[in-house]
C-alpha cells in the first residue's frame, strides 16, 4: 500500500468551465500529441483508421442531453485525473508506482515500477486511468508536469497541452490551494463542484456549472418614448435621434 503525503505545498489542478465548453475535442488532441512524443501520432494507437481503434487516451470529452429545472441542452464533459487530495488509485498501488507528489499534488505514476496490475483503474471510480497494452503499464494525466516546469519554453505555454488549446477558454489551471488564485475565485464565483464529491476522494480538479438560458439572455432596454409633443414628424425624428443615441 503507497502512502499519501500529510499535506501538499500546492494544489495544482484544472477548472473546466462546462458552460463554454463545446466538445471540438481540442484537448483531447493536443493530449495525446504531447503525450506521444510531440509528434503528430495517430489518435488512437491500434487501428486507428480501422473498424475497431483502441489506444490509451488521458483526456476524453463526453456529451450528455440534459432537460432539468436548471439546464436544457447538451452538455460537453472532458473527463481526466482529478488529482485527488486522497486518491484510492494510489493507496491500492502494491509496489508505489502510483504516488501523489507533495510539492503541488500532481498525481503520477512511475512507469519503470508499475506492473500493470490495473488495481488502480479498478479503484479510480472516474476512470482516470487507462492500460497502455504497447508498454504493459498504467498511464493518466499528468498535468503535463513535463511542460508546466520547463524553462525552455515561453512563460505562456507553460500549462497543460490541453490548457493551451482550448479555443473557448473552458479549461483553466493554477493552484486551487490557494484562495487568492483566479482559479480558486472563478471557483467561488460560480460555485464550482467537486465530481462525485460523496465519494471522498477530495478532487482537486473543480468543475463550473452550466448557467441557466436566463442568465444568457440579452438585456434590451426599453425603447426611448416618443415625446407627447409636436407634429408627427416631429416626434418620429425625436424618436429616431432617442434610439440612434444608444
Amino acid at each position: 500500500m503507497t502512502c499519501l503525503p500529510e499535506q501538499t505545498q500546492k494544489k495544482l489542478g484544472l477548472v473546466i468551465d462546462l458552460d463554454i465548453c463545446v466538445g471540438c475535442q481540442a484537448c483531447v488532441t493536443s493530449c495525446k500529441e504531447w503525450n506521444t512524443g510531440g509528434y503528430s501520432a495517430p489518435l488512437s494507437d491500434h487501428d486507428p483508421y480501422g473498424a475497431d481503434p483502441s489506444g490509451a487516451f488521458l483526456n476524453r470529452v463526453h456529451s450528455y442531453e440534459i432537460d432539468n429545472d436548471h439546464y436544457k441542452g447538451t452538455v460537453h464533459f472532458p473527463r481526466s485525473c482529478l488529482h485527488c487530495e486522497e486518491p484510492a488509485c494510489v493507496t491500492v498501488c502494491p509496489t508505489g508506482a502510483s504516488y501523489k507528489r507533495e510539492e503541488d499534488g500532481i498525481v503520477l505514476v512511475n512507469p519503470d515500477t508499475c506492473i500493470g496490475c490495473k488495481l488502480c483503474s479498478w479503484a479510480c471510480p472516474y476512470g482516470a486511468r487507462e492500460y497502455d497494452h504497447d508498454d504493459g503499464v498504467m498511464k493518466k494525466c499528468t498535468l503535463c508536469v513535463d511542460r508546466i516546469y520547463n524553462e525552455t519554453i515561453d512563460e505562456e505555454d507553460r500549462v497543460p497541452a490541453c490548457v493551451k488549446a482550448c479555443p473557448t477558454g473552458a479549461r483553466a489551471f493554477g493552484d486551487l490551494g490557494d484562495p487568492e488564485s483566479a482559479v480558486s475565485q472563478n471557483v467561488a464565483a460560480r460555485d464550482g463542484f467537486n465530481l462525485l464529491d460523496e465519494f471522498g476522494y477530495k478532487p482537486v480538479n473543480k468543475y463550473l456549472p452550466p448557467r441557466k438560458a436566463s442568465d444568457h439572455a440579452p438585456k434590451i432596454a426599453a425603447e426611448p418614448e416618443a415625446p407627447s409633443t409636436g407634429s408627427p414628424i416631429e416626434k418620429l425624428f425625436a424618436w429616431a435621434d432617442r434610439a440612434l443615441s444608444r
